[in-house]
């Protein structure tokens, strides 16, 4: 009988004969290799990590722009800016609708078949040469061309029908909104203007695109931010050959936050023309105006003579030589003087120098001096010259309200510097004699005291911060030491002593109110806030006070053709020398009423013809049309209370 056959499996078999064959055993593999592999991989992961760290962080706004780009399916609506309004709730800009013609650079860079035509198309419909298209789209490349670049803004009638026939995939009409400014020249200064963004800008603001409007100037650039407005979002869906499926807005644009100021309109305006006036009849070109609340540095009006015309930033292609003009001018339309001017006060820095007077114990308020017109220094190397420093009339004995009424400069030559060394026989009068003046150091320290020298944080941009001249400074510029002299010249307002007008007036609202020195700000929506509190000073202002009360009120006060008002009036007036004594500027502060003062007012006349006086009638018609228009027929035009 035959044996049955064992069947054995296949793998099993393979197994045994390789088993046998080879000779073979199962080893361990260990750790080694487990932990290269691991460190392979987890290089490989760094390495990924690290690539999309740096798409994401430090080049995702380019590669995000690149997407939108290429898949040109979002478009931004433009949104209006927010309304700036005055105290009285009148609008004092407008957002007009508007056409502009804009380039889509992408399909233009991408497509050379397109750019002839497009050329030729912006040359003829818009008048705009190739060289200015090929500029427009250079300056554009750092937006990876992500947002069209416009070519024309308020295009006319006519270039809208044309472009509109002309069904250019590269030229295409976009809504747009363009600023106005209805009153143009009077609220120039504060307003300001905007334009288009800057490459500067654009590194400020990574939000911004090419297409977006900023502010300039004046309250346009300080609220900017609040101003702007949120643009919409228009989805477009294209196919995968770029054909247009359909539109779908995905969000709707916003008008930006309006910004209500304290500026009075009626009173803005009355003190533009005023000064208008006043240059004409003179024949000057360049004057400044400032109203400021004294009981709370709100500012109810800021003008420059010669002011501008904003609207003509708003169209530059139609104004070029009216920019031009602006730019070039020596008059400097587009410099407000107010905050970044810079002045020898003259005379209207004597309340400064009078308070400090009275509180360092320098002189009393009943103390007379002695002006023939002039006083003698004696040359200490010779003294068969002595030196003579001129007062611009003779007042004969004078107590400091009569010193500040008249504006004696023997007076505050004294005060300032001390007296002169007397002689035998004396070169002055003996009532001149014996007083240890402030001397340059005091006045330095009373001059920062009350603002000077420093920003008064006005909500308008560039204001500047004067300068304060010390002997140390004095020592680095001159070959000779700080002399007396130097400091008669700056107790005065003369010599290198520089200040802003809105620093001046900020100090004169102290001496209004009784010694709170408010920061002034322009938003009605601002908190008062005192940068400087002086008011343990009240009765050395209380005695400047007088002093410039009798400036009007008295026959023998420089601003005494004010005398004629419905209410009294308190003014300080001033002349300062410049270009090299060629020029005299003509200023006046003052407040209104003197008793509970509603409005502190500067005047200045740059290259006057008789100095003060110059000064004094447009200030004269301001408080006038302020009584009638605001304290009797229209009440307070602020919001703030006194």
């Amino acid at each position: 009988m035959k044996k049955k056959s064992q069947e054995i499996p296949f793998e099993d078999s393979l197994n045994d004969d390789w088993g046998h064959d080879l000779d073979m055993v199962e080893v361990p593999l260990g750790a080694r290799p487990m932990i290269a592999l691991g460190a392979v991989i987890t290089v490989i992961a760094l390495v990924v990590f690290g690539r999309v760290a740096y798409l994401n962080w430090s080049g995702g706004a380019y590669y995000a722009a690149r997407a939108a780009d290429n898949a040109d399916q979002t478009q931004a609506t433009p949104a209006p800016r927010g309304i700036i309004y005055d105290a009285e709730g009148d609008p004092l800009v407008e957002n007009k609708a508007v056409f502009d013609a804009v380039l889509d650079a992408h399909l233009f860079i991408s497509d050379p078949a397109l750019q002839g035509a497009t050329i030729a198309a912006a040359q003829s419909i818009l008048g705009i040469p190739s060289s200015t298209v090929w500029s427009m789209i250079a300056a554009s490349e750092a937006q990876d061309f992500s947002t069209p670049i416009v070519l024309a803004q308020n295009i006319s009638q006519p270039e809208l029908v044309d472009l509109q026939a002309l069904s250019s995939s590269t030229i295409r009409i976009q809504s747009d909104f363009q600023r106005y400014y209805p009153n143009g020249q009077v609220f120039s200064s504060v307003i300001g203007y905007v334009g288009r963004v800057s490459q500067g800008d654009l590194l400020k603001n990574p939000t911004l695109t090419a297409a977006d409007f900023v502010g300039k100037m004046g309250i346009e650039k300080e609220y900017d931010a609040t101003l702007q407005g949120t643009p919409g979002v228009d989805i477009k869906f294209t196919d995968a050959y770029g054909k247009v499926l359909g539109e779908e807005q995905q969000s709707a644009s916003t008008i930006g936050s309006p910004v209500h100021l304290t500026i009075d309109g009626g009173l803005q305006t009355d003190l533009y023309n005023s000064i208008k006036q006043e240059l004409a009849l003179l024949g000057r070109q360049v004057g400044i105006g400032l109203a400021i609340d004294p009981q709370t540095g709100a500012v109810l009006s800021l003008v420059n003579v010669p002011g501008f015309d904003n609207n003509a930033f708003e169209a530059p292609a139609s104004s070029t030589a009216e920019i031009k003009n602006y730019l070039t001018s020596p008059d400097e339309p587009l410099f407000n003087r107010i905050v970044s001017g810079q002045y020898q006060p003259g005379s209207t820095i004597k309340p400064l120098d009078a308070v400090a007077a009275l509180k360092e114990g320098v002189i009393t308020p009943d103390r007379q001096l002695f002006s023939p017109g002039y006083l003698m220094v004696p040359n200490p190397y010779d003294s068969s010259t002595p030196t003579r420093y001129a007062d611009w009339e003779p007042h004969g004995y004078i107590n400091l309200a009569a010193a500040l009424a008249q504006s004696s400069d023997v007076y505050f030559y004294i005060v300032g510097g001390g007296s002169p060394e007397y002689t035998t026989p004396p070169l002055n009068n003996p009532v001149d004699y014996g007083i240890n003046g402030l001397g340059a150091a005091k006045l330095f320290d009373w001059w920062t005291m009350f603002g000077l020298g420093k920003k008064t944080g006005i909500d308008l941009p560039n204001e500047a911060v004067g300068f304060l001249p010390t002997p140390a400074w004095w020592s680095t510029v001159s070959a000779r030491p700080w002399s007396l002299g130097d400091t008669y010249n700056v107790s005065i307002g003369q010599g290198s002593l520089a200040v802003t007008p809105i620093q001046l007036l900020s100090y004169i609202d102290a001496i209004a109110n009784g010694g709170k020195i408010y920061r002034p700000f322009l938003n009605a929506s601002s908190t008062p806030f005192v940068n400087e509190d002086l008011t343990n000073l009240l009765p050395q202002i209380q005695q400047v006070q007088q002093g410039m009360l009798e400036a009007v009120a008295d026959p023998r006060g420089t601003a005494y053709t004010m005398n004629g008002l419905p209410a009294q009036a308190c003014a300080k007036t001033g002349s300062a020398q410049v270009q090299n004594n060629q020029e005299e500027n003509a200023l006046f502060v003052g407040y209104f009423p003197c008793t509970d003062p509603r409005v502190a007012l500067l005047i200045l006349i740059e290259n006057s013809k008789q100095g003060s006086l110059n000064a004094v009638p447009i200030a004269k018609n301001v408080f006038d049309w302020y009584y009638y228009n605001r304290m009797v027929g229209g009440g307070n035009a602020t919001s703030t209370t006194h």
